[in-house]
């Protein structure tokens, strides 16, 4: 380490890092003869830095805060490792910043190729209320450098500088961009948004950039989502046109207000975010660049079997020996698909703050640690935090979330051998049809090509391709007069029902609710019975869906969702949000033998981006005839 006026640097002989004093900021990083990868501009607080969106009834407009240490402490220095804290401690008489201790935390071993970096929020008891919407560490690169992004094996490409969409015609909101004169003429006439590289918290361990002239790598592993908000599923932002690379801890990206950190009344809170490891690479010149991101996720690996970190100085964080196990099976029971048990192969499981079934997609404060079943249905969950937790699971291909109900205590370096546990989904009688495959997910409906005069390339021939620009306004030019019609009978949800139900658009960006009918025919009524209407949408932005069955639009619905969701999934490329899951009786006496149309109505217009997207659709037929 070596300490100077205005910046300290730490330097291994692989790489060097400096960092502003008593700031805290990333201002430089030099590796493999490159004097500094991050972008060179007058502002070197600009360059990588932590920071914050928040909002307090003093404050009621959101403030974008950088995070800007006052005091610098060396917490921990010998041949083998530095780390340092960056530290803001507040107090009454200071305006202008969230009332939040902050600690921002930086460390270098030795023959490491790369640095770790964490923080330690802390709202005390009895501090004054505060609003959280954004938590992320944020780095700005050489856009003369770094011009191939990579987000996964099959999400990789060149990408514009800043500067090309600067220059660019902008399209329905800002983030959004048609290329019009970009320096790699490949691009010309391509959308560019920075939530088409948008990726589930599970499938986002390591994302970043390539130098191909510099045959250089700069990545952000994340070895464990454990302090990420919502859980394994939650959609956010990685590495995006700047070049930019992100780790986003929190945010309402894709759920909207329920994702967002509020503090009332008093309430203490702590938590670490990170560490993250930006993680440096190289090839001999002359030798594929591309072979940077195989080694990078190689490193993501070792990161992941090495946590918990056992060099952190924070006692906030704990080693592995300090943390517990719960192991168990978990299976399924459905007469209706199965008379006997079945195994829950696949089940994504896990620990989150107690609450109600499903609660943890939207819980945004605490740790969160999930583990995948196996084919047999037996799950483990490592490295869990001691703290109280409710366990919680959901099964592909079934419907509802289920929870354990008892509470789950972790003690440090205790294991917790559960006896096999049981979920039985909702279910009132025999699937009379269904729609869809209930996954969380639209992915299996229908999903156009773009217009052509707005697509990305990248996504032309890709499981992905709803993450293509303005799908919105495909629906009106599928369905110009008419809405959808699909017959449970003759029509395919793959090719024949569309994956958003959205608005029309009538002219002049004037959008208006449509209503599906989805046609079925009954040849056996028990009309003194109730039915069971199950609806699960993975998606919902300002939507309110409303059922009937037999009667015309104006008519009272037999069911309605009312005003639901924030997730704006629609206009940020996301085939999922947050799941809902909603279960109507039909009465027998409405239905008759032969045939029906149920509509579904998206009842609020005037925006392109409100709607919903349907998981799954089940008629249940009368309770009276549940299997045993």
């Amino acid at each position: 380490m070596h300490d100077f006026d205005d910046h300290v640097v730490l330097d291994n002989g692989i790489l060097n890092v400096t960092l502003s004093t008593p700031e805290g900021m990333i201002t430089g990083i030099t590796y493999n003869g490159i004097q500094n990868l991050l972008k060179q501009e007058y502002n070197e607080n600009n360059r990588g830095y932590w920071d914050l969106v928040w909002s307090s009834p003093d404050h009621p407009k959101e403030i974008f805060d950088r995070l800007d240490g006052t005091n610098l402490f060396v917490v921990h220095e010998d041949e083998e490792q530095v780390e340092l804290s960056f530290v803001r401690t507040w107090d009454s008489s200071q305006t202008g910043v969230p009332p939040l201790n902050i600690d921002k935390r930086f460390i270098m071993l030795r023959g490491c190729p790369g640095f770790y970096s964490y923080a330690i929020f802390e709202h005390l008891q009895d501090w004054p209320d505060l609003h959280l919407s954004q938590g992320r560490i944020v780095f700005k690169l050489q856009e003369n450098i770094f011009q191939y992004m990579a987000i996964s094996d099959d999400r990789q490409r060149i990408m514009p500088t800043s500067e090309n969409r600067n220059r660019s015609q902008v399209l329905d909101y800002p983030e959004a961009v048609l290329l019009s004169n970009p320096s790699n003429a490949f691009l010309t006439g391509e959308v560019d948004d920075k939530y088409q590289y948008s990726s589930d918290n599970k499938d986002s361990l390591v994302h970043g950039w390539i130098a191909p002239d510099l045959t250089t790598g700069f990545w952000i592993i994340t070895p464990s989502n454990e302090f990420k908000t919502a859980g394994h599923m939650k959609q956010d932002l990685t590495s995006h046109a700047g070049p930019i690379a992100l780790s986003m801890f929190f945010s309402a990206h894709y759920a909207g207000l329920p994702l967002e950190l509020e503090f009332r009344g008093g309430e203490p809170w702590k938590k670490v975010f990170g560490p993250v490891f930006v993680y440096l690479n190289s090839v001999q010149p002359g030798q594929d660049p591309l072979a940077l991101w195989p080694d990078a996720k190689q490193q993501m690996l070792v990161e992941t079997q090495h946590w918990p970190y056992d060099f952190l100085a924070s006692d906030d964080f704990p080693r592995a020996k300090q943390r517990g196990r719960v192991s168990g099976r978990l299976l399924v029971r459905d007469s209706f698909i199965n008379k006997r048990l079945m195994t829950a192969s696949n089940v994504y499981i896990g620990l989150a703050s107690p609450g109600d079934p499903g609660s943890w997609q939207r819980e945004s404060k605490g740790y969160q640690f999930w583990s995948q079943c196996d084919a047999l249905g037996y799950f483990k969950i490592n490295n869990i935090r001691a703290g109280n937790y409710s366990l919680y699971a959901w099964v592909p291909g079934i419907i509802g979330d289920y929870k354990y109900n008892v509470p789950i205590n972790i003690e440090p370096g205790s294991k917790i051998r559960l006896k096999n546990l049981v979920y039985d989904p909702p279910r009132d009688g025999p699937t009379v049809w269904e729609i869809g495959v209930p996954d969380r997910s639209a992915a299996e409906f229908y999903v156009p090509d773009p217009n052509p005069s707005l697509m990305n390339q990248l996504y032309n021939v890709h499981p992905d391709r709803f993450r293509q620009y303005g799908l919105w306004d495909r629906y009106t030019d599928l369905y110009p007069d008419e809405d959808l019609v699909h017959s449970v009978e003759t029509s395919v949800y793959q090719t024949d029902w569309y994956f958003a139900h959205v608005n029309r658009n009538i002219g002049n960006k004037t959008y208006v609710p449509t209503t599906w009918r989805v046609l079925f025919n009954l040849t056996d009524v028990d009309t003194s019975a109730n039915y069971t209407l199950r609806i699960a949408l993975a998606s919902a932005s300002d939507a309110e869906l409303q059922v009937r069955i037999n009667a015309e639009v104006g008519e009272a619905p037999c069911f309605t969702t009312g005003l639901i969701g924030k997730d704006n999934s629609i206009a940020r490329h996301g085939i999922h949000g947050l799941y809902w899951l909603y279960s109507a009786s039909v009465r027998g006496c409405v239905l008759v033998c032969g045939q029906h149309a149920m509509l579904l109505t998206q009842l609020r217009g005037s925006s392109p981006w409100r709607g919903i997207m349907y998981d799954y659709i089940r008629l249940e037929g009368p309770s009276s005839n549940i299997q045993t």
